[in-house]
């Protein structure tokens, strides 16, 4: 059987032109020596994305999901037929250089310590993506994102520990948490500490990989030495539709909360936990309000 250095999961849903653009640019992509195999995943598109990948993409391994399942449920099947010494969660919306996958098989053989990495996330204006350089949302971490004081003071480790503006942007490091956007990972490090937790819907189940990978005493790196577009804020929390809006809002406060039961609520005790859910349960009601 012939090796594959990376395997790269696409997960679809109803989104047919980006993805479309995505797997155009990997076909664009230069290899040198290294092998790819890129596999999407199809969560019961009805845009015609089925047709198209097929038909445009006849290289693609295609894997029909059958419903909605969400996007770390979404993933998994991709992951677990992978083949690759790495395995790349990319978004349907973002399209990638040429250089970037040769890059970043040479930046993870060189760190074997490195069980997962990204690279530079860079939105359409030309900004980077915050998502893609993270620390972990610890009580205090989150507070200081929601009351906007890491807006306030984002150089400073004190208030702007979520996004780590801090440190130096220009050259590689490590960070707690990168963005499912754009998640590479070694093989063993899946063995180790399995898939991706289907308990998540949409949000936080690439924090929640990324802590299991870090508890489980591996490294994630930032490499910003490479870069791929993402073109983010096309949907979800900032789509023009207000239910929308909301519905993705209401997600992103579910599944952070989730993180929080899982991995801190016995860490921080009975009161930080009771404030920490008080706040969850005033802000669902509000969100669900305003949905009505």
């Amino acid at each position: 059987m012939k090796r594959v250095d990376l395997s790269i999961i696409i997960l679809n849903f109803n989104t047919v032109d980006v993805t479309r653009a995505c797997l155009s640019s990997i076909r664009n992509t230069k290899l040198g020596g290294y092998t790819i195999e890129v596999i999407v995943c199809d969560n019961a598109s009805s845009d015609g994305s089925q047709t198209m990948v097929k038909k445009e993409f006849p290289e693609v391994t295609f894997i029909e999901n059958g419903k909605n399942i969400g996007f770390a449920a979404g993933n998994n099947p991709g992951i677990k037929g992978s083949k690759g010494r790495y395995i790349l969660l990319l978004n349907s919306d973002t399209e990638v250089a040429v250089n970037t996958f040769t890059s970043m098989i040479t930046f993870m053989d060189g760190h074997p310590k490195a069980g997962a990495a990204t690279c530079k996330l860079v939105l359409p204006d030309g900004s980077m993506d915050p998502a893609c350089h993270r620390g972990f949302p610890t009580p205090w971490v989150a507070f200081s994102y929601i009351a906007k004081l890491e807006k306030l003071f984002p150089r400073t480790q004190w208030f702007g520990e979520y996004h780590q503006g801090y440190k130096d942007l220009r050259i590689p490091h490590e960070v707690d948490c990168i963005s499912g956007a754009f998640f590479m990972v070694r093989r063993e490090v899946v063995a180790a500490v399995g898939v991706l937790d289907e308990d998540y819907f949409m949000y936080a189940e690439d924090i929640d990989w990324a802590y299991r990978i870090k508890q489980a005493g591996w490294q994630i790196w930032y490499y910003p030495l490479v870069s791929i577009l993402h073109k983010k804020k096309q949907s979800g929390r900032a789509n023009i539709l207000r239910q929308r809006r909301v519905a993705t809002e209401i997600y992103f406060h579910e599944y952070n909360w989730l993180f929080f039961k899982k991995h801190y609520a016995r860490e921080y005790g009975p009161i930080i936990s009771f404030l920490v859910n008080s706040f969850y349960v005033f802000r669902l009601f509000l969100l669900k309000q305003w949905s009505l």
